[in-house]
């Protein structure tokens, strides 16, 4: 962490940039959030560890708009959604100076919970330049240990690798943290007959509480005026009139990012309720690549999407595809 800092403060001292765009630590170990820093002064606050799970490439759609450059940290898995951004054109990449941030996979604080983990006061073996296999966490009631695989975010064991596709240089290394198939959950409710899925997603998506930030943190999801916002009909109500309102909220959004998500993971991983909600966007994938062959949104910024690229070898409408 600390040569990111170091580079930040250079590139703020010599004016090449006028901004940092990274993390700071919030009010607990585990918790640190998205950050300007405009002085070097104030990187004194700045954090990378395994906790900085946000994706910073949405934020650059803003910080395109300012003056001077923007150094951003980039892991990986973010540089997809950005190549993403510049394609749609919502981002300037002249605006940004990225500096391509190592990933060992990012924490999942609910997951170290569920191990029975309770009054967190601190975590070690978080940190990016940490080698150690197990987080050494400090409670109220005692030391307590975790595997840091344990606790990676799902997102993380089907990681698209640890290449960033975009970049003006690199800090850190990545590791290759895959280790499970991106598509079994969707095949498993795939399998289920209609009645199972139904009741699948009706427990799932009736914990939502309207509060949008699936549509807020996507990178996806970047339309200047979002018609769930607008005063001219209910949907800009947060809370649910009915149990049809909250499934065709998700369902809208997912056909909304169909053949642009890059399959970041955020929606899930900022869910306060925990739904599952990157399952949409990952079935869409699934039946994409089925289709049309195999695509990887933000693997570059010049290819077509299958879904806006008009071939003769396209699937004809209706058609429905085969489910072994």
């Amino acid at each position: 962490m600390q040569e990111v800092i170091n580079r930040a403060k250079e590139l703020l001292a010599d004016g090449t940039v006028a901004r940092v765009l990274g993390w700071k630590a919030g009010d607990l170990p585990y918790n640190p959030e998205p950050a300007y820093f405009e002085s070097v002064e104030s990187l004194e606050d700045f954090v990378y560890n395994g906790f900085c799970g946000a994706n910073l490439s949405k934020y650059m759609i803003e910080a395109s708009k300012l003056e001077g450059k923007t150094m951003v940290c980039l892991k990986p898995c973010d540089t997809y959604s950005f190549n993403q951004l510049i394609k749609e054109h919502r981002v300037d990449r002249d605006k940004a100076y990225i500096v391509g941030v190592g990933c060992k996979g990012k924490l999942d604080i609910e997951k170290i919970r569920k191990q029975g983990v309770k009054g967190i006061e601190s975590i070690k073996g978080a940190e990016i330049t940490d080698e150690a296999d197990n987080l050494t966490i400090q409670t109220l009631y005692g030391e307590k240990t975790c595997s840091y695989a344990d606790a990676m975010l799902e997102r993380c064991h089907v990681c698209k690798g640890k290449e960033h596709k975009i970049y003006d240089e690199i800090i850190g290394e990545s590791k290759d943290t895959k280790d499970a198939d991106r598509f079994t959950e969707v095949a498993r409710i795939e399998a289920m007959s209609p009645e199972e899925k139904f009741a699948f997603f009706q427990k799932e998506l009736s914990k939502c509480i309207r509060c949008n930030a699936c549509r807020n943190v996507c990178p996806a999801c970047s339309c200047r005026k979002c018609v769930f916002d607008s005063n001219k009909f209910d949907s800009a109500q947060k809370a649910n009139v009915d149990s049809f309102e909250e499934k065709m909220f998700h369902i809208i959004r997912a056909f909304h990012v169909a053949g642009r998500c890059t399959d970041c993971g955020e929606c899930s991983r900022v869910c306060p309720q925990g739904i599952p909600l990157h399952l949409f966007n990952r079935k869409f994938i699934k039946d994409i690549n089925e289709f049309y062959g195999d695509f990887q949104a933000g693997e570059d910024t010049e290819a077509r999407g299958p879904l806006t690229d008009f071939t003769f070898d396209d699937v004809e409408p209706g058609i429905v595809g085969e489910r072994g």
